[in-house]
């Protein structure tokens, strides 16, 4: 999901004057789309065909088939609560989400997004009913050509992800939740979604590709499920005695190193390793903690790519809407409500403003996408010093389009950002070391000093930097069963007490037994702490 966001800030936009038409040009100018803030459903078509015969034919876009709908602010608030996502499960922290952003929003304290664009195919993008008909312009070339393109194009995208299936496994999780709320109860299913939910940033496959899910495999792998526990069943089975080791799963023979192997450790999936290994879960308990999987790892390459997704859709925006204009498909006042709106959006406070919290992805990813298409067309020595690949070659877009597919923020940042783009946002690198008494500037605008800027920012887009890495690492399925988990402290940051102790309950609320967790030191292999917390027998 990404979406476009209101203006908070009226900046200063200057458009260049046209040149002054005689009456004969006037006669065969062609009439602009529309006039004034008004707009139907007809001029949206005629709006939405003008855009694409630009984002195909003169940007060279590729897009998955648009479905634009216009929705009301209620429409847009429910839309923030379920994360974007037109088919949504159940649950009391959407209804929290929704209460929170409602109660802002009637008090003046929040805008709302002129758009939410869903990663599917086709492509949903969800508008504003009440946006004027140049902001539904903007949003429409934004979202449905924008984000659509690096949705379809983006290497992550492609991997993580299937477009075309997540509507109707979205619909199946959906109905199997509600049909599970039946049988076994709302607060039964509630327990397993309230923590699954909590181990959602840590549910996802980072590195190894394993198959998307697909809906008519979900349907029979159920099926199959169902019919096995039905052909196995037998009531006798609740009279049998039950020993205090598991049967069979391991031998004394079986080294733990083997153990590990067979149990796939170390494994960064916490909800896949519990899906399939934990002992007390029920089937349709697995089938609750695989759909709150599958969703977080839909939604895990856009955690990596929001620089570059904004970026791409606001870059996409820009020249569609100036091309427009100089098309005379929309008016002057439309280019002005347009600039108005567009400034506001890249606007980037300096660090003394208040209103300053770190770099502005719409900013950074604007400038960057505009420099890339300076260095192809209009290159400097220093760009062909720095980018000898790019400058001058006369192909921006294809430039830009090779980005898009082939990089995530961390790797765009550390390949492109130019020395000119350090000097304008005025970056530069200061170590901030809690052992000495000040900071020092550690790079400044030299040749080291832009490459290691470059470095340290590319950095902070890390996902893996921002995370904590923890994983299980061993666990005795014939003994106690206390899953064992390790967090990897890098630079001396551990997991804070409080939070760490409330996502172990609910770890040991699907695991069914203790769960014991150590801080090592990434560097050294060294314990610094451990945690652990008794499961609550029933």
């Amino acid at each position: 999901m990404n979406s476009f966001p209101k203006n908070e800030r009226v900046a200063d936009a200057v458009a260049e004057t046209p040149a002054l038409l005689s009456p004969g040009h006037l006669s065969n100018a062609p009439k602009p789309l529309f006039e004034g803030p008004n707009w139907d459903f007809t001029t949206l078509q005629q709006v939405h065909d003008a855009i694409e015969e630009i984002a195909l034919g003169e940007l060279g876009l590729d897009v998955y088939p648009n479905q634009i709908e216009v929705i009301t602010s209620e429409q847009m608030l429910d839309a923030y609560a379920s994360v974007g996502l037109p088919l949504m499960y159940r649950h009391w922290s959407f209804g929290k989400r929704f209460a929170h952003h409602e109660t802002l929003y009637r008090k003046g304290l929040q805008g709302l997004a002129y758009e939410i664009v869903i990663n599917s195919s086709p492509c949903i993008s969800y508008i504003m009913e009440e946006n004027s008909m140049t902001m539904q312009t903007l949003v429409i070339a934004h979202a449905a050509f924008g984000h659509n393109h690096f949705f379809k194009n983006n290497y992550l995208f492609r991997q993580w992800t299937d477009a075309e299936g997540i509507l109707d496994y979205l619909a199946f999780s959906r109905d199997y939740i509600s049909k599970c709320e039946e049988r076994y109860g709302i607060d039964a299913v509630e327990r397993v979604i309230d923590a699954a939910h909590a181990l959602r940033d840590h549910g996802v496959n980072r590195y190894a590709h394993r198959a998307k899910p697909n809906l008519n495999e979900e349907l029979q792998r159920e099926e199959d499920r169902r019919a096995h526990d039905e052909a196995n069943y037998n009531d006798l089975w609740r009279t049998v005695p039950t020993g205090t080791k598991a049967p069979d799963l391991t031998t004394e023979e079986v080294s733990d190193a083997e153990n590990r192997l067979k149990l796939g450790l170390p494994e960064e999936n916490l909800l896949y390793f519990i899906e399939k290994r934990a002992p007390k879960l029920a089937g349709w308990q697995r089938e609750l903690v695989r759909i709150v999987r599958n969703i977080a790892q839909y939604f895990y390459p856009q955690k990596q790519t929001q620089l570059m997704n904004e970026g791409c859709a606001t870059f996409c925006h820009y020249e569609i809407m100036n091309r427009l204009h100089d098309k005379g498909l929309i008016t002057e006042g439309t280019m002005l409500e347009f600039l108005h709106s567009h400034s506001s959006v890249v606007f980037q406070p300096s660090f003394d403003d208040q209103r300053y919290s770190g770099l502005n992805p719409y900013a950074l990813g604007f400038a960057m996408m505009c420099d890339i298409k300076r260095i192809c067309t209009e290159p400097t020595d220093e760009d062909r010093a720095w980018f000898p690949d790019m400058a001058g070659n006369g192909d921006p877009y294809g430039t830009l389009r090779h980005a898009w597919a082939n990089f995530r923020d961390e790797s765009f940042v550390l390949q492109y950002l130019s020395p000119k783009l350090i000097r304008e946002f005025r970056l530069f690198e200061v170590a901030d070391d809690n052992a000495q008494p000040a900071m020092r500037v550690d790079a400044i605008h030299d040749e080291l000093g832009y490459r290691r800027v470059r470095s340290a920012l590319s950095r902070q887009y890390d996902l893996a930097r921002r995370e904590p890495d923890i994983q299980v690492v061993d666990v005795d399925l014939a003994g106690d069963r206390c899953l064992v988990l390790a967090h990897s402290v890098y630079n001396g940051v551990q997991l804070e007490e409080k939070t760490c102790q409330s996502v172990l309950r609910h770890i040991s609320e699907l695991w069914g037994y203790n769960v014991r967790l150590h801080e090592v030191d990434a560097a050294t292999d060294r314990r610094l702490k451990t945690h652990e917390v008794t499961a609550i027998r029933a």
